[in-house]
């Protein structure tokens, strides 16, 4: 397994760092100061669609995509690399680059399973960075983490669906640019096979009977940059029969094929939001003094420095390789590995943060260092499609099997 960038890769991380240096960071407090200013938290503060802007002209745009009809082509050998650079500013950067999550995902699905008029209507204007979307499955009464779970009802009445449920934590439906929810119900719940029970419809924001209900908060943050975390109601919501996605009791299939690369992509951001943590780490280290030395020659700092670097260079390695057999065998012969990283990188992440957060004292969790945000955001990704022990219990079945 040949891990050297190829040429095509050390072009885009040139560019991408140079990006970063030049436009993004400098934009992270004029982002808080403009977001201050905002008629609605809600709304995109005018720098992030300056920072659009300038990712597209310089071709930093939808890097996620494999398909050159529809992204840049890239491989995800090629693609991580340059993740982990958009993730030491993951409230700025992936928005920036149009490689933010949800919208990912769904324009994952749309270009993969949609037809050509759903593409036309909602995958071309979320590819241009026009609008934001939502992915609508997670739900308040159930245990989410078994999709099969699932309660809100999807009923056929002639040509039309009638949608009947309630959802939480949808992200980005907070952002007045989301357009369009991609929302995951039962076309048969009494089916036999729980795995076809399930069904995917778009359903327009603006459809009546659909309430976006409240913000959700994730440790006491509203998550702005995020286009926020909303409860949605469905209340017998009415959308033509066309604007389901594949086919009916498809839906199970399709959150399996849409949570893959998603998987893979937060775990190649959370190694950027580790290295900047490092690097604040190191830099708090080397300008305070106390019980009459630096940080830096304490020696519990400098554990705490050395082991987050072991840390991440394992990480670094585990997340390549499995890009690598994505690329070469496929999600499915990649399956393991995509679980081993799912459950290995926001645990050691969070215990990266929570270092450097305990080195920078008050300073850690507080507003004026990004690390309290970025920590709760890492500690949700141990909960984000599909909690750790969820991956866990399906790493453990595929070990055991082989003994069986």
């Amino acid at each position: 397994m040949d891990f050297a960038f190829d040429a095509r890769t050390e072009e885009m991380r040139a560019k991408l760092l140079a990006f970063m240096d030049e436009y993004v960071y400098p934009a992270e407090p004029v982002a808080e100061e403009q977001r201050a200013a905002l008629a609605s938290p809600w709304d995109t503060p005018a720098v992030v669609e300056e920072l659009k802007a300038e990712a597209r002209r310089q071709g930093l745009w939808n890097l996620f995509l494999p398909d050159t009809e529809y992204g840049a082509g890239l491989t995800n050998l090629q693609y991580a690399p340059l993740a982990e650079i958009t993730g030491r500013s993951p409230h700025l950067a992936p928005t920036a680059t149009n490689c933010a999550a949800p919208d990912t995902g769904n324009m994952e699905v749309l270009a993969q399973f949609g037809d050509e008029a759903q593409k036309k209507q909602w995958l071309e204007p979320l590819l241009a960075g026009e609008i934001r979307s939502a992915f609508a499955m997670t739900e308040p009464e159930v245990a989410s983490s078994d999709a099969t779970n699932i309660t809100t009802l999807i009923e056929r009445d002639g040509d039309e669906y009638v949608i009947t449920g309630r959802k939480w934590y949808i992200s980005g439906a907070m952002n007045p640019d989301c357009r369009i929810f991609i929302v995951m119900g039962k076309t048969d719940p009494d089916g036999v096979d729980i795995r076809r029970q399930q069904s995917m419809v778009l359903v327009p924001r603006d459809t009546p009977g659909v309430t976006v209900r409240r913000a959700m908060r994730v440790f006491g943050y509203e998550d702005h940059s995020h286009g926020g975390h909303a409860e949605v109601v469905f209340d017998r919501v009415r959308v033509p029969v066309t604007n389901l996605i594949g086919e009916e009791g498809g839906g199970f299939a399709i959150a399996q094929a849409r949570l893959g690369p998603g998987r893979i992509h937060h775990c190649m951001r959370l190694i950027g939001m580790a290295e900047r943590a490092i690097e604040l780490m190191c830099r708090r280290a080397v300008s305070r003094t106390a019980f009459g030395k630096p940080l830096a020659q304490q020696g519990v700092v400098q554990n705490w420095i050395a082991d987050a670097r072991v840390t991440v260079e394992q990480l670094r390695l585990l997340v390549l390789k499995t890009a690598w057999l994505m690329d070469t065998v496929g999600n499915r012969g990649a399956h393991t590995e995509i679980q081993a990283i799912k459950i290995a990188t926001p645990r050691a992440v969070v215990d990266i943060l929570d270092r450097a957060i305990q080195l920078h004292g008050a300073g850690g969790v507080s507003q004026d260092f990004p690390l309290a945000e970025v920590y709760a955001a890492a500690r949700t990704l141990m909960l984000a499609d599909g909690p750790d022990e969820v991956h866990q219990r399906s790493l453990a079945r595929r070990e055991l099997k082989k003994y069986l």
